[in-house]
């Protein structure tokens, strides 16, 4: 085994990491740096620094970056309006490559050699995790403790926390109903009761929207701002990006937005169900194609639409760091130069839907459409010379087959 001088750790401060940070002194003898992420999910992240000082860390970083994780990482996607699969908002996807730029940008400080994760052997992370290390500093080893230790069980988890004193609460004793991933973009849930995709996920599962059946009787009306493709205010308040996709959390879990029960494609080769909660994102979703359908130019919005899966795909993926996601966003970008305006939306029992959309770069115009007469002069005779010469190729190809 290479000799590592010093290590950085993803850590959650959870059964699981905790194990693992015992385990990498053990087994690499050398100093731990811890890094925890608060990225908006909603726990008390102090009582982490208390276990890493349980486990002899003398170095434990834990950093807000909820205000970078939505600025810079889900608005910018958003801009994409990138679903994967057409449904998935890609919220676990999208954390990751701000944790990875963290753990890189902690390692160059401290000058360690090596940076940890806990993600299993599985899963997606474990790739998101390591192409962006790869991506952002190759000289930098990873370490998967899921790959490389013999622990195969949670009985075996639990039998090593015994072993070196390592807390576990009574509520982690028992075998738990499913595993929980959060930021301030979704809840994750998957694992155990959710693994038949034929069973109908319990009611308990869901931890950040209302059944839509018990969501007010009442419609609520909201209004989102938008300047250059970036939502900027709700209701004419402004506010930062990580205090309005806290508001829009709120008022879509209130309503029962953004529910979502799936069985997604993964990366490493297998089918997986999860249930996601993504209630401000939902709502994002449906209001930025909302100002776009007036404020982007047809061919512009289809091209778009086009390179949408293959964006999100990079994303699920791993490729965030990755210079094809790089030219993507640098078309996506320029194309939100006038996106900019007001949607007002009606949240109501699950729904977020859109009933109006202005822009002062709009291109749409009443003057064209109306069946009334019109300011702007458009010769209704123009549409027969348009429709025939569409239609030359086709009467050419019924020809031919005899039509």
């Amino acid at each position: 085994m290479t000799k590592i001088e010093k290590i950085v750790l993803s850590y959650s401060g959870g059964l699981d990491t905790s194990i693992i940070l015992k385990w990498l002194q053990e087994t690499y003898g050398c100093e731990v740096v811890t890094f925890t992420a608060d990225l908006g999910q909603g726990e008390e992240l102090e009582p982490a620094r208390a276990k890493a000082e349980m486990s002899g860390v003398k170095d434990i970083r834990i950093v807000d970056l909820c205000e970078e994780f939505v600025r810079d990482f889900v608005f910018p996607m958003l801009r994409a309006n990138a679903p994967y699969e057409g449904q998935y908002l890609l919220g676990s996807s999208i954390a990751r490559p701000l944790i990875a730029k963290h753990l890189v940008g902690i390692a160059r400080e401290v000058g360690a050699d090596a940076v940890a994760h806990g993600a299993t052997g599985k899963g997606n992370d474990q790739i998101r995790f390591e192409l962006a290390v790869n991506a952002l500093d190759p000289s930098i080893r990873v370490i998967a403790p899921w790959r490389q230790w013999n622990i195969r069980s949670r009985m075996q988890l639990l039998e090593y926390a015994e072993k070196h004193r390592i807390p576990v609460p009574s509520n982690k004793r028992g075998e738990a109903p499913f595993s929980i991933d959060a930021n301030l973009l979704h809840t994750s849930t998957e694992g155990k009761v959710l693994e038949n995709p034929a069973e109908v996920a319990p009611d308990h599962v869901y931890q950040r929207t209302v059944d839509p059946i018990d969501a007010p009787d009442a419609p609520e009306i909201i209004t989102i701002g938008f300047e250059r493709g970036d939502p900027v205010s709700v209701n004419g308040k402004a506010m930062t990006p990580a205090a309005l996709l806290t508001e829009l959390n709120g008022l879509g879990g209130r309503h029962g937005v953004g529910r979502l029960d799936l069985v997604e494609n993964r990366f490493i080769g297998m089918k997986s169900r999860g249930i996601y909660e993504t209630p401000g994102g939902t709502i994002l979703l449906a209001a930025h194609r909302g100002i776009e359908s007036i404020t982007l130019d047809r061919a512009a919005a289809h091209l778009k639409d086009e390179i949408m899966p293959r964006y999100a795909e990079l994303i699920y993926n791993g490729f965030w760091f990755a210079p094809e996601r790089d030219m993507l966003q640098a078309l996506i970008d320029h194309s939100q130069a006038f996106v900019s305006g007001e949607v007002t939306l009606r949240l109501y029992k699950g729904s977020a839907s859109v009933i109006s959309r202005a822009s002062p770069c709009s291109l749409y115009s009443a003057d064209l459409v109306t069946f009334e007469e019109s300011a702007i002069a458009f010769d209704h005779h123009d549409a027969e010379g348009f429709i025939r010469l569409n239609g030359l190729r086709l009467r050419s190809w019924a020809a031919r087959n005899g039509r």
